[in-house]
């Protein structure tokens, strides 16, 4: 296996440089099961890069007037507007849920249940085993006579009181019954660290559309990022990102030759 690893200055150079490069060292496949199945998607065989400055605005990939194509991802996708019913930004980091969802990424990190074992270790009050805190309504809270917590309020509180040097604070997405999902998530985990007073975020993709799935998911979760360091009152810092899926659906093969002027 071939692992492509780039350095990028900022989320629209991530974008243009895993575009081009994916046309040279991607291979092709046909699809088998899942989006697309039966069609043909250039993929890395793994890829990873570090984002020095993935704050810097803008945040959507650069697309010249001259090629001629329009951006793979709209603003007010991201950020709610005409012709959206929901943001990206809500489906991220809110519980809200539409009917015939089977996830969101924000359900999965802003309301998990404690059940099963975990929530009559809860009710015992064993400390020795969990991390026993108050239902606040935030960070805890109770709907239906259930009990839930919120991911990203926890980490925050933990970092503010127990201090950085923590390898315990993961955003966890995926589930191990989603493999009975015929889509399960594609993200699979935030990992965090706070080093030099600066927020990282370490991301996990099992598979990931590059053409416009990668600018929309890393310019949402980047606004997580900008959240998080200013409520624990730290810098906001680089991005990881990792995939052994990357690709390119066979209709985007095209224009990415165009924005590449290949």
């Amino acid at each position: 296996m071939l692992i492509h690893n780039i350095t990028a200055r900022d989320l629209p150079d991530l974008w243009f440089q895993a575009v081009h490069d994916i046309l040279e060292k991607g291979r092709k496949f046909t699809i088998d099961r899942g989006s697309y199945k039966g069609q043909n998607r250039l993929e890395y065989d793994y890829f990873s890069a570090l984002v020095k400055y993935p704050a810097t605005q803008p945040l959507l990939p650069d697309i010249p007037a001259s090629c001629g194509i329009p951006n793979p991802v709209e603003e007010a996708y991201i950020y709610g507007g005409e012709g959206y019913d929901r943001s990206y930004i809500e489906y991220l980091m809110t519980d809200h849920k539409e009917p015939g969802e089977s996830y969101t990424y924000g359900e999965r990190l802003t309301k998990v249940p404690i059940r099963g074992e975990k929530l009559d270790w809860w009710l015992e009050n064993n400390s020795e085993i969990m991390d026993i805190k108050d239902i606040d309504g935030k960070i805890l809270f109770k709907e239906n006579n259930k009990i839930y917590l919120n991911q990203i309020e926890w980490i925050i509180k933990t970092y503010k009181k127990f201090g950085y040097r923590n390898n315990q604070m993961v955003l966890q997405v995926a589930h191990p019954s989603d493999i009975a999902l015929l889509d399960p998530p594609c993200l699979r985990s935030i990992d965090t660290r706070i080093q030099d007073n600066t927020l990282h975020f370490i991301i996990y993709f099992r598979s990931w559309d590059l053409w416009g799935g990668l600018p929309a998911n890393l310019a949402g979760i980047q606004n997580l990022k900008t959240y998080m360091a200013d409520e624990i009152g730290v810098r906001d810092g680089e991005m990881i990102v990792e995939s052994k899926g990357l690709h390119l659906y066979g209709y985007a093969e095209d224009l990415a030759k165009l924005r590449c002027m290949k």
